[in-house]
């Protein structure tokens, strides 16, 4: 009877190594999916559902009340005033692309210390975006760092109120974002390019091809992958923009993003129900916009 219970008995070390690896990825992969589950999927539910109630986060009761939250958007074109904020935002993420790539490019072949430059560009994204908030309202502030420099190399009729000025304003606040998460994109392209082979370069090289050429044509195509993937994520988070507007102006002069107008709605007027349908119109918004980049880079690449 025992020596059946021992036959009977489960063993890891009886499966294959194919079921091996199956259980193993599987027990990896239940914490983390877990909670994706608690934290992102569950509350994603609930706010939809919130959505088509009246709820205003603090009362027990969430009267449903149907569609009229998106109506109430849909039929006020204020509501979507803070999208064009985000334009600012979406450009300053195609500059920190082609800076990236090109700084990438100018690091990966033939640079002296390639790693204490990378690791003065990436150190910004290492900072709180809180304190990098506070450091620039300070460099921004009238007569301060920037307005003293401007003055010193004689350019101190462009200064301006960098903070207060529509359209100045998102412009020095997208350069802020720009400066933060510039190093990111280098280290990317950077380790990307370390992928393609020199062999190919050499090829090139001996063929006549001069340093631009290389890059159009080899470098260019060999990191598209990683393009397309940073490219996204800059497109989505310009669209997502929060901490350094928020902190920095609170949203006010022009420069409330839609993600703020979403938080205000929720916690400031109380209105948890019409700010959960600006979420998911938001995020309808990003579906779309990610489903049309996809399409453009799969064309691109065929």
């Amino acid at each position: 009877m025992e020596t059946n219970l021992k036959k009977k008995r489960f063993s890891f070390s009886s499966l294959s190594y194919k079921n091996q690896k199956i259980v193993i990825s599987v027990t990896f992969l239940l914490i983390p999916m877990l909670l994706l589950v608690l934290f992102t999927y569950i509350p994603a539910l609930s706010m939809f559902g919130y959505s088509f109630t009246d709820w205003d986060g603090i009362s027990k009761t969430k009267n449903f009340i149907g569609f009229k939250n998106y109506k109430t958007i849909f039929s006020d074109v204020q509501y979507f005033k803070p999208l064009f904020v985000s334009v600012y935002y979406i450009i300053g993420a195609f500059i920190q692309i082609i800076i990236g790539v090109v700084i990438a490019y100018l690091l990966s072949f033939g640079t002296k210390f390639t790693n204490l430059f990378k690791g003065v560009y990436f150190f910004p994204s290492l900072i709180n975006s809180v304190a990098i908030s506070f450091i620039f309202i300070f460099f921004f502030a009238p007569n301060s760092t920037l307005d003293t420099v401007l003055n010193l190399v004689g350019l101190g009729k462009l200064t301006h109120k960098w903070l207060q000025e529509t359209g100045i304003n998102n412009v020095s606040l997208t350069y802020v974002s720009v400066w933060r998460y510039i190093g990111q994109n280098i280290v990317m392209f950077s380790a990307a390019m370390q992928s393609i082979s020199t062999d190919v370069l050499e090829a090139a090289e001996v063929d006549g091809a001069n340093k631009f050429q290389k890059f159009i044509h080899i470098v260019i195509p060999g990191i598209s992958t990683i393009l397309g993937l940073q490219l996204f994520l800059a497109v989505t988070g310009s669209l997502g923009a929060f901490e350094t507007p928020y902190i920095m102006t609170g949203g006010g002069n022009g420069t409330m993003t839609f993600v703020i107008q979403t938080v205000n709605y929720a916690f400031q007027n109380h209105r948890v129900g019409l700010a959960s349908a600006l979420a998911i119109i938001l995020l309808l918004i990003s579906i779309v916009i990610t489903v049309i980049q996809r399409i453009v880079l799969k064309e691109r690449s065929v």
